[in-house]
């Protein structure tokens, strides 16, 4: 256990397990950098060599989540846009839906009148704004930050004058969470409990989320852009050159790109992908989702049709997806 060390930081050598123990939500962030469990004794160091995951990013997350000093720690941009994509499929398409659910079976929705109808109202609204803020983020604040990366000039977005508002809808959630508690008269049953439950979890999810949002990822990006602003299309800075593999040809793709979306038109998942190409799979999945903000064609039908369409492949080749 590691309480008595309470405001130094966790270092590479701590065991992952020791840092669970400490603060239950790190469980959360080992999920989002698709770490799997199973981890036994072994040190951040050895899990994240293993996983392929950025040993200064995992600490720099987890220390800021559980209020340690995080500054030492240089991030990866790439992959913490990968952490932080992860974060909103977990409150877009599972939790945020559990406990409409929940909220459903346990309070009268029949009613427009009711104030249960009311309740599921304000949350589906609720749930609505923060769905159109992740969706933004996903669709347009993250792939300019990834093209900066690769040393691609873009303006598409600029950092500081983009206003996450993230206190309004923290302020919302606990709006919701206050009426419920204090207001709504009807029989508590145990499933409005648990909804609670869920509602104050998330709370505190989204707080910790969105310090990582204001804290880790938005000081950097700025930083990127600043490095990016008087760079043109034919000029190279070490820290973000693209490699020859990866010249970007008129239509927006790499040649990396273009044998990537050969090989899930041939059917191949991303694990098969990456031992063909001798790249790791959270390589390989970076790849695909620069692929689709750049297509905006998400499916392997979708990327198979484009193939055939520009000649990346021949049809005969085609898996049938």
């Amino acid at each position: 256990m590691m309480k008595e060390d309470a405001l130094k930081p966790y270092c590479a050598e701590d065991r992952l397990r020791d840092l669970v123990d400490d603060n239950n939500l790190l469980l959360l962030v080992v999920n989002r950098f698709r770490i799997p469990l199973g981890f036994g004794d072994s040190t951040i160091r050895e899990i994240c060599g293993k996983e392929d995951v950025d040993t200064d990013t995992f600490l720099a997350v987890a220390n800021l989540i559980s209020g340690r000093p995080y500054g030492g720690f240089k991030t990866d941009l790439p992959q913490l846009i990968d952490y932080l994509e992860e974060a909103h499929s977990y409150f877009l398409d599972f939790i945020l839906p559990s406990i409409r659910e929940k909220l459903i079976k346990a309070i009268n929705c029949v009613d427009a009148n009711d104030v249960g109808f009311l309740i599921l109202k304000y949350f589906d609204n609720y749930m609505l704004e923060v769905h159109r803020h992740m969706e933004h983020e996903n669709d347009v604040v993250f792939p300019h930050i990834r093209r900066l990366t690769q040393g691609l000039p873009d303006n598409s977005c600029n950092l500081p004058d983009y206003s996450l508002n993230h206190e309004d809808m923290v302020g919302k959630l606990q709006e919701l969470k206050d009426i419920i508690i204090r207001h709504y008269t009807h029989s508590t049953n145990h499933i409005l409990t648990y909804a609670l439950y869920d509602i104050i979890n998330v709370e505190n999810d989204l707080l910790s989320h969105w310090a990582i949002e204001n804290k880790l990822f938005m000081p950097a990006g700025i930083v990127l852009e600043e490095k990016m602003k008087d760079v043109r299309p034919s000029e190279t800075d070490v820290p973000f050159t693209v490699t020859p593999e990866d010249d970007v040809k008129d239509d927006g793709l790499s040649n990396r790109e273009k044998e990537i979306i050969a090989l899930v038109a041939k059917g191949l998942a991303n694990k098969e992908i990456a031992d063909t190409l001798c790249l790791s799979v959270h390589t390989v999945t970076t790849h695909r989702r620069n692929i689709a903000a750049k297509l905006q064609i998400h499916s392997a039908a979708g990327l198979a049709i484009y193939a055939i369409l520009h000649n990346i492949i021949d049809i005969s080749e085609v898996s049938k997806l």
